[in-house]
């Protein structure tokens, strides 16, 4: 029974990495064909000599059908589930078929090849190599209870013809695994292209904001410092003269001239109002972390919730690219290994630094271990410690609190000594 085709996306042509692969699989495709034919040909070639000793035409077809039917279906069973067990099951209902085509004539000892063949990729080796010794034996043995007698040619032969196939066998079985270790790198390599894509897209809208807020709080401040106080201070100074003058007429014209800096001062702060930097509402960082949590809301029904301390000061681009970066990558793991039902980000200002705690109620893993290898091995990946390494350059950390089976909590942070926007 040959495995499965490997599953995976097709990679891209354009790539060296995709363009082994193709070739790879392709020449697993072809190994696994030229099997099938062989089969054929041994069924073919069996049956024939068969007929050609006199044995009934009748019998030796039906002994050849009964065969290749068994055979395919084992074939068609392979594209459809990866249980080894039901791999072992049918080559040992098709070894029995065997037995009984050898039985009926020991021309179909030829099809011992393709026995042998299968035996190295469905059984493991030492049980393939168990096999193929009773397949040997039966073979060796075949002609002496047909004939009386046997020859050299019919022990050596065979002997040579089951170590030939057996070795071909696990060949195929390293390269299918090559094949399909080759298509999980690919499809990690185009995840993490398009996860990259999304973070970048995610930083230049985070950018945008920045600088939108930026220039919002200067015009802000220019014409708070500039045109208000100047209308405040006219309207201060035709206050204090209405008091000193005595000409009703020009105290009139100096109540109306205090009257329209009011008003202007009036509209000059709803303007100055309406400009106020958008951190009094929603910083850039913190906008960036809605969205990617209303995303993971929405695409995996996860509850999730973000607190923003109300004090946090303006943080240099560095240090919010930084948090936006391990954010992403928390979330992609609750994404894809918590299953959790919760996940909470909180994003407070711990007195000389800024920090962010993201907690999710998870299946957890085994925290000590991982912290303990350096990151990431243990975990098959280098996730976290690529963001406590990021973290680390600005100078804060990163750390990791988790329980199989109780959840994760995972706290970055960064000094606000070098994190303050200039």
């Amino acid at each position: 029974m040959s495995p499965p085709t490997p599953i995976g996306p097709r990679p891209s042509d354009e790539t060296a990495p995709g363009r082994r692969t193709r070739a790879l699989s392709a020449t697993v495709d072809s190994m696994r064909v030229g099997q099938h034919f062989i089969a054929g040909v041994l069924v073919v070639i069996g049956g024939w000599r068969a007929i050609s000793d006199g044995e009934p035409v009748a019998l030796a077809l039906a002994a050849c059908l009964i065969f290749s039917g068994w055979y395919a279906g084992g074939v068609a069973l392979a594209g459809r589930t990866r249980d080894t067990r039901l791999g072992g099951i049918w080559l040992l209902g098709l070894s029995l078929i065997w037995a009984g085509t050898v039985a009926i004539s020991a021309e179909f000892i030829w099809l011992a090849f393709s026995l042998w063949l299968l035996a190295g990729y469905v059984l493991r080796w030492r049980y393939a190599v168990l096999f193929s010794a009773l397949v040997f034996a039966v073979v060796a043995v075949a002609p002496i209870l047909h004939t009386g007698t046997t020859a050299y040619a019919n022990v050596i032969g065979p002997l040579v013809g089951g170590v030939f196939a057996l070795g071909i066998s696990r060949g195929y079985v390293e390269l299918v695994r090559d094949a399909r270790e080759r298509q999980r790198l690919v499809a990690s390599l185009v995840q993490a292209q398009t996860e990259m894509a999304d973070l970048h897209e995610e930083l230049g809208r985070t950018q945008r904001e920045s600088g939108a807020m930026a220039e919002r709080t200067r015009l802000s401040r220019d014409i708070h410092d500039t045109i208000a106080q100047g209308l405040s201070s006219i309207s201060l100074l035709a206050h204090v003269a209405i008091e000193r003058e005595p000409d009703p007429d020009a105290a009139r014209v100096l109540a109306q001239i205090d009257a329209i800096a009011k008003d202007g001062l009036v509209d000059v702060r709803r303007i100055v109002a309406a400009l106020a930097p958008s951190d009094l509402e929603e910083r850039a960082l913190a906008g960036a972390l809605r969205r990617m949590l209303d995303r993971l809301a929405a695409e995996t029904g996860v509850v999730a919730e973000l607190h923003v301390d109300d004090d946090i000061p303006a943080l240099a681009t560095t240090v919010e690219v930084a948090l936006l970066r391990t954010a992403q990558s928390a979330l992609a793991n609750v994404r894809r290994h918590a299953d959790a039902t919760r996940v909470v980000v909180n994003l407070v200002d711990a007195d000389d630094t800024v920090r962010m705690d993201i907690v999710d109620d998870g299946r957890g893993f085994d925290a000590t271990a991982w912290d303990s290898s350096g990151g990431g091995a243990v975990l098959g990946g280098y996730g976290l410690h690529s963001m406590r390494a990021r973290l680390r350059e600005l100078g804060g950390g990163l750390v990791v609190e988790s329980v199989n089976g109780e959840g994760t909590a995972l706290s970055a942070y960064v000094p606000l000594a070098g994190g303050r926007e200039a």
